[in-house]
């Protein structure tokens, strides 16, 4: 049984559908999850070869499972996305893709064990399993303050003074020890007509717990210095407005030639920076019959650059 569906699967292999591509070289899959988008693009185009980077050991070890059979064109690194993007663009000099799927996976979701879940009995949420810090830590420990900022910044919770007060409240009683009693706490407080009332609480404290916006702040920096070569594309799907404001605001600077400030008269920056452009003049969305198939695939968005390197 595959634990997770690839979102926008198809959408992925028509980006890379290019002429340098065809002719070979090395796309960079800064997530490989259950190695749905990898494999796709394995069996699309076979004068590629795939560097594939995910922090979860677990999803790694299904993965290779999952594509023993392109084992000659696949290496797998265990890291961040975007320390394994640096350590595959210091070792490759052939890349011509980049492809990054930064939501949780089905498989995080539904293994009640890691504690993404409304039902889990534990209170964790690290993708990386090697890590220390969890959402236990968050919760019990953050003061009023630090729980304010996530869920304001991170949630966009209306209501953050609030659910920070209640969370510190609680926890005076008894120490909150699953996603369970969190998710029910929540909802016995707050109301919201169209989603979980502990959604946005949960993505929140999800995003601190794997820095999840810095990460892929950090991914795009090594992109934008990364001196891909001409034609080379980058593909990214983000499941939340938070994380695809940071990437169109991205790609719109990249698409700049001028970079003066706006108080400036006269251009003095060389009018030279534009690395590319956007590849959609808005984000793909999914279908409504791969909704229908996967309902986490609602929220989802594609947006893609091609870099024209001089």
């Amino acid at each position: 049984m595959i634990p997770h569906i690839s979102v926008l699967k198809d959408e992925i292999v028509n980006l890379f559908d290019t002429k340098l591509i065809n002719t070979g070289g090395t796309i960079i899959d800064c997530t490989l999850g259950y190695g749905g988008h990898t494999l796709a693009l394995l069996e699309k185009y076979i004068n590629i070869k795939i560097i594939a980077i995910d922090k979860d050991i677990e999803a790694i070890n299904l993965a290779t499972k999952r594509l023993e059979k392109y084992k000659d064109r696949l290496t797998i690194i265990n890291n961040s996305f975007s320390s394994g993007l640096k350590e595959a663009l210091q070792n490759s000099q052939d890349i011509v893709g980049i492809l990054a799927d930064i939501g949780v996976s089905s498989m995080q979701f539904d293994n009640l064990e890691r504690g993404f879940s409304f039902l889990s009995d534990t209170l964790d949420m690290r993708m990386n399993l090697d890590s220390h810090f969890s959402a236990s830590e968050v919760i019990n420990n953050y003061s009023t303050t630090e729980l304010e900022r996530i869920f304001r910044d991170f949630g966009e919770i209306r209501e953050y003074k609030k659910l920070a007060r209640l969370i510190v409240e609680t926890r005076k009683k008894e120490k909150i020890q699953s996603s369970k009693v969190l998710s029910e706490l929540i909802a016995k407080n707050f109301k919201n007509a169209k989603l979980h009332p502990a959604t946005l609480a949960f993505q929140a404290i999800r995003i601190e717990v794997n820095n999840e916006l810095g990460e892929l702040q950090e991914m795009l920096n090594i992109c934008k210095d990364s001196k891909l070569q001409h034609g080379a594309r980058i593909g990214i799907i983000s499941f939340h407005s938070l994380e695809d404001r940071i990437i169109k605001l991205e790609f719109k600077k990249w698409e700049q030639s001028c970079i003066c400030p706006s108080s400036v008269m006269k251009c003095i920056c060389g009018n030279n920076h534009k690395i590319g452009q956007n590849i959609y003049k808005k984000p793909i969305t999914p279908n409504i019959d791969e909704i229908n198939n996967n309902n986490r695939a609602r929220s989802a968005k594609l947006r893609a650059f091609e870099f024209i390197r001089n």
